[in-house]
């Protein structure tokens, strides 16, 4: 039970200390108890505490919000419709995918594509496009019109393949979904720059480029899931940037706020709100939005965060911190017995543990390894998170860690790794 938290620390109700490398869910990239983000919204819940977004109306806050959103994105945006999380948001595109094929006449292209091991949220449409069986289980999920394909998980898809044999893998696996399909049946695919909860996967080069050609021939718009590699985690303000991706829609959420307070959106391109605008004279006024859209003191948040990251820099320092984190891993997993990848960009990183490197070789997943390591590190003051569906380790820091606390990171999690090693070898689960 967490009950303080200051810079890259958490204190739990016992008054033990944790270095949080996970800055939470991905997301509190600035750090714990910025006093700049807990006065702006302080100071926003006294002059208007909130405003909904319906009939007309709106505030200043979120409208300047939105025109830095617009004026910063990675590629040429219009708009932004403002909602309360990634999930909300990303069911909010797939509407928005619908809306846009049925003003334009072609009403049948309604299905969505994901990935396999992707993460896009847990409502119902989002879940669905969330390609781990852990989130479909129990919830008949996903719904009929969500089709998955390959991820780009080297490890296991694309073992001892050049960059350009796996793209074309890659490539060759969509392609072949759209033929059974039917491209008049699709109107969009939703991607990760980064993947994130499904394992820290980073596409190949050249993944981005070939699957946006596809795309683009078969009239489907592309969604960029920017949850996570929004706002500098990757190094670059958005994860598009760093690994060139054109998407036609953009979500944020998580570091928009420092996840100091909900909030989520959804930014679409010019050739989208062109089209949407054309609806209202077919299906009246825009009927979406929810009570907490456009927030007042949420903006007052991001407004507050996006400036902490301007002034400290702290894009270029996730990247300069992120590459000193990689060596690190390097440095402690690169020859470890049950290490078979590690894999990241920027300041987000992951650890996969394996029975045997090579040839590669899963756990069974009822021992629980990575989760194991997981506890081990939190006994010891580190919190990492071992992400479902896989036995992979995921870093994901606050971008004001320092060099020291990286180290304190790493060398922790290199202990709980070696006790849990240990222990399998003990109960004859494992042998080198």
């Amino acid at each position: 039970m967490m009950v303080r938290g200051q810079g890259v620390r958490l204190e739990d109700v016992r008054g033990k200390t944790y270095i949080d490398g996970m800055a939470g869910l991905w997301c509190v990239n600035v750090g714990y108890g910025r006093a700049e983000i807990a006065d702006a919204m302080q100071q926003q819940a006294k002059t208007l505490s909130y405003c909904h977004a319906f009939s007309g109306l709106g505030s200043e806050m979120p409208a300047l919000l939105a025109r830095r959103l617009v004026e910063t994105a990675p590629v040429p945006m219009s708009r932004v419709f403002f909602g309360n999380s990634g999930s909300d948001a990303n069911d909010t595109q797939v509407k928005l995918v619908w809306y846009y094929n049925n003003v334009r006449g072609k009403p049948k292209k309604k299905k969505i594509i994901a990935r396999r091991r992707a993460y896009h949220g847990v409502t119902i449409m989002a879940g669905g496009m969330t390609g781990l069986p852990g989130v479909h289980a129990g919830f008949d999920l996903p719904l009929p019109f969500v089709r998955h394909v390959m991820p780009p998980h080297r490890l296991w898809e694309g073992r001892g393949l050049s960059d350009a044999e796996f793209v074309q893998k890659l490539v060759d696996d969509l392609e072949r979904l759209i033929d059974q399909e039917g491209a008049d049946t699709i109107g969009g695919m939703i991607i990760e720059p980064v993947m994130g909860a499904g394992g820290v996967i980073v596409p190949p080069v050249g993944y981005h480029e070939a699957i946006r050609e596809v795309l683009s021939h078969n009239d489907i718009l592309l969604i960029a899931d920017e949850v996570i590699c929004g706002f500098g985690r990757l190094g670059y303000l958005y994860g598009s940037e760093a690994l060139a991706l054109e998407p036609d829609m953009i979500t944020i959420a998580k570091g928009v706020t420092s996840a100091y307070f909900p909030l989520s959106g959804c930014l679409v391109s010019p050739k989208v709100w062109a089209t949407l605008t054309e609806g209202s004279a077919t299906y009246g006024v825009f009927g979406h939005g929810y009570t907490y859209s456009a927030h007042p003191i949420g903006a007052a948040a991001a407004m507050a965060n996006l400036d902490i990251l301007e002034r400290e820099d702290l894009v270029k320092v996730a990247g300069s911190q992120g590459k000193y984190m990689h060596e690190q891993l390097q440095r402690h997993f690169g020859d470890h017995p049950l290490v078979g990848e590690i894999r990241g960009f920027g300041l987000i990183g992951a650890i996969e543990l394996v029975a045997r490197p090579e040839p590669p070789e899963a756990f069974d997943p009822k021992l629980g390894v990575a989760g194991r390591v997981a506890k081990a590190a939190m006994a010891r003051g580190v919190i990492t998170r071992a992400l479902p569906s896989a036995d992979t380790l995921a870093f994901s820091p606050p971008f004001i860690i320092s060099r020291d606390e990286i180290d304190e990171l790493v060398t922790t999690i290199r202990v709980a790794l070696d006790q849990v090693m240990g222990e399998l070898e003990s109960e004859g689960t494992w042998k080198r």
